[in-house]
């Protein structure tokens, strides 16, 4: 029995042996994130901010993880689903990635999360609101920085009760991302006790919009709800104001109907109201001090898809620091990833147990060309996630 012992022991000793020289050789590398985000089409401008707000928290910690250095490969997503396996093999299995951080599209989330699965790689979604990737198909080796489709809309539901309104117009594309959102304030909205009196589906990418709000002025509703981004976002909120509706009928959104397109939509969104997890114009120590450094790093004001990426870094520096830089003990790795707490630009922000951000949800009002936040919608509001079991 002792001569047993005396060689499990040894074994155990030479393993741990071999283990942390390994960790130590290893620590010796740099540690390399993979950035599988769009560097070029529609979606660019949301996959450079992202980086420059991961690249900023980075700068602020050394450009180092865990007293490693940061080697960091882009690979542009194209925003293509088709792509998306073959992108995240090539990062995973090609470069040996510690970490991939991605994507925007929510199309390409989906390739992406196959081949999380079949290799175990560590992937945060800056972005990418689809609500699987915390839910159905959620995993231990994915975590989400950013929102879900449902996270966003839900708390709008109860304000626009609160409001006053109790027949509500919902419109957006038809397609997944819109009708999660859609759900999400349905869901709110018909629990409080208001009655969606249509639901409306415009086909994927159309921004023609006249035919709907013309419908939309014959039912009459206390309010419309809507989720359209990008330029679609910019169209349909311009259509809106000069249709006349905006004058009778309060117009009422996900942020993401105007967020990154004050600009662009001019005088016409002066007072639409939309639910988001930030809004630059926040009055916190912390977002002051990062709307600060990001327009004197890139000369702009930082927007929801830059804190995203800021809060992503943060994470890591958190997370390797408590691991002493080790990304080799991959349990250890998704524990302390799993276990981060910090007050983010956005808030306070931790993770439920499906790795999806724990985060509140501002009510922000167009005023002047910007986003004022009027209330907090939703304090720390935690994602269900349900189907997830893992």
């Amino acid at each position: 029995m002792k001569t047993i012992f005396k060689k499990c022991a040894l074994t155990s000793l030479i393993a741990a042996g071999m283990a942390a020289g390994s960790a130590a050789q290893a620590n010796e590398h740099p540690v390399k994130l993979g950035l599988m985000l769009p560097y070029s089409g529609t979606y660019t401008a949301l996959g450079e901010a992202i980086t420059n707000g991961l690249e900023l928290a980075l700068e602020e910690h050394g450009n180092q993880l865990g007293s490693r250095a940061v080697e960091i490969i882009k690979l542009d997503s194209e925003a293509n689903p088709s792509r998306a396996p073959q992108n995240m093999s090539r990062l995973v299995r090609g470069d040996n990635v510690d970490f991939v951080i991605g994507p925007v599209h929510s199309g390409v989330a989906m390739g992406m999360l196959r081949v999380a699965q079949q290799t175990g790689a560590i992937t945060i979604i800056p972005n990418a609101g689809l609500g699987a990737a915390t839910n159905e198909l959620c995993m231990p080796n994915v975590f989400r920085t950013s929102f879900s489709m449902w996270q966003d809309s839900y708390p709008m539901g109860k304000v626009a009760y609160d409001r006053g309104h109790r027949k509500v117009v919902t419109m957006t594309w038809d397609y997944a991302g819109g009708k999660e959102d859609l759900a999400g304030f349905e869901e709110a909205f018909t629990e409080a006790g208001g009655e969606i009196v249509e639901q409306i589906l415009v086909p994927f990418p159309s921004t023609e919009f006249q035919g709907y709000l013309a419908q939309i002025g014959s039912l009459r509703p206390d309010a419309v709800y809507t989720f359209f981004a990008g330029g679609g976002g910019v169209s349909f909120v311009r259509d809106y104001a000069a249709s006349g509706l905006k004058e009778s009928i309060p117009l009422l959104g996900s942020g993401f109907l105007t967020e990154g397109n004050l600009q662009a939509i001019g005088e016409a969104g002066e007072g639409v109201l939309t639910t988001l997890h930030y809004a630059e114009t926040l009055d916190t120590p912390e977002n002051r001090a990062f709307v600060e450094a990001y327009q004197e790093a890139y000369g702009e004001l930082p927007d929801t898809y830059a804190v995203q990426g800021y809060d992503t870094g943060m994470m890591l520096v958190q997370a390797l620091e408590a691991v002493e830089g080790n990304t080799e003990d991959k349990d250890a790795l998704i524990e302390a990833l799993a276990s981060v707490e910090f007050i983010s630009p956005r808030g306070p922000m931790s993770f439920s147990d499906s790795h999806h951000p724990i985060q509140n949800v501002y009510l922000r009002e167009i005023r002047d060309g910007k986003h004022e936040v009027v209330d907090i919608a939703y304090e720390q509001l935690e994602v269900p996630d349900l189907a997830c079991k893992m």
